[in-house]
């Protein structure tokens, strides 16, 4: 059981508050404080404009008001709804565990996933060093899907062309989004995996003119955005009673920065890192095709900080899956295999001896409808397909 501080701090975690203070502008935004960097707070003009557009409209007697429009649920653009989400106990298939597991539904970003944090980072801080230019410049970019879809929504709503490259391994879902949101994709060979979208990328990038790359595996503006925000949540919502954290690794960044915050607080905490079975490179050994879309590139990202990284778990991708159905069935958290890698290694952590007592805090990564087709809900999607009308 975890102790009661810890639980209350989930409690606090969803009352509607305003503050802001040296950390960050923050904002009451649907039950939960949105915690902006300082970029986003410059830019934080929806209670702004809902004041005067209360001032331009005074026959609407009840709505003028000459105070300061506070704890409005309007951002002003997409962007500013990403971060600080919600972090979530695991009781049912942590049952039998000695420590408590916490989970941090990064899920509940505006797209769905993580990559939304480092998409709006490496985005802003390029365009703010004038490398990049709306209307002007091709973002390029190699993903697995989730960081495409991030930049996708981004450019989208900041005015930018953008084109991806992606194994052809990768969800449906993936592709039917990314081209929703307007972006050129284009599908590389599944075999090559993601070195092979990058040699891709960078080979349009050579014959696009104002063509730009991100490089989300090389980029600081990754791990930065995780140091700056996600670490930072994570330790206010457990009020700093966090022992152990536990992410999958795709680029580096969430565990670099994350955890780098996270340690630097709190010298002691432990920060384990999640790999597939099938390719366990940050063990030593050789890459392999496995099914856990998001980690397991098949190299060591230039952005890693594999100092930081306490302990290496490797875990298969049918544990993966299956745990990924669990989260859904069992705990009403509906989520894509890497958070059931994530969950499958904070178990293995929270049921030894020596993390009894211990609070475990695990990212997760991407919302389940993300993988309606794919191996995760195969047999759902079977079933249902032979479903007839009564």
């Amino acid at each position: 059981m975890a102790p009661v501080s810890t639980r209350m701090t989930v409690q606090q975690h969803t009352t509607s508050t305003i503050k802001a203070g040296a950390g960050g502008h923050q904002v009451r935004c649907n039950g939960r404080q949105a915690r902006w960097t300082s970029k986003q707070a410059n830019s934080v003009r929806g209670p702004q404009r809902i004041q005067a557009f209360r001032k331009n409209n005074p026959a609407n007697v009840n709505a003028v008001s000459d105070a300061p429009a506070v704890g409005l649920n309007i951002a002003d653009n997409v962007t500013e709804l990403i971060g600080k989400t919600p972090m979530v106990f695991l009781n049912k298939v942590s049952e039998g565990c000695g420590g408590t597991v916490a989970a941090k539904l990064e899920s509940m970003n505006p797209c769905n996933s993580v990559k939304d944090r480092i998409a709006f980072n490496m985005i802003t801080t390029a365009q703010d060093l004038g490398k990049i230019s709306p209307g002007k410049t091709t973002l390029v970019e190699p993903t697995s899907g989730n960081t495409g879809v991030g930049l996708a929504f981004i450019a989208a709503a900041l005015g930018y062309k953008l084109v991806l490259t992606m194994p052809a391994s990768m969800s449906m879902e993936r592709r039917i989004v990314l081209k929703a949101f307007g972006a050129d994709l284009v599908l590389t060979d599944p075999a090559k995996g993601m070195k092979g979208a990058v040699d891709k990328a960078e080979e349009i990038a050579s014959n696009t003119q104002d063509a730009y790359v991100l490089q989300q595996f090389e980029n600081p503006s990754n791990p930065k955005i995780h140091y700056e925000t996600t670490g930072p949540e994570i330790w206010e919502d457990t009020e700093g009673q966090v022992d152990i954290f536990v992410s999958g690794v795709g680029t580096g960044g969430t565990i670099t920065g994350a955890g780098g915050f996270l340690k630097s607080k709190k010298k002691d905490v432990k920060v384990v890192a999640v790999e597939p079975t099938e390719s366990p490179i940050l063990s030593g050994g050789s890459p392999g095709p496995h099914k856990i879309q998001g980690i397991g590139a098949g190299f060591v990202p230039g952005i890693l900080d594999t100092d930081l990284i306490d302990e290496v778990i490797k875990v298969s991708s049918d544990d993966s899956v299956a745990m990924a159905r669990r989260l859904a069935l069992e705990e009403g958290i509906f989520a894509g295999i890497s958070s059931g890698a994530a969950v499958v290694a904070a178990l293995e952590l929270a049921k030894r001896p020596e993390n009894a007592g211990k609070l475990i805090t695990c990212i997760i990564p991407s919302f389940g409808e993300r993988y309606l087709s794919t191996v995760l809900f195969s047999s759902i999607r079977e079933e249902c397909e032979k479903m007839t009308a009564e």
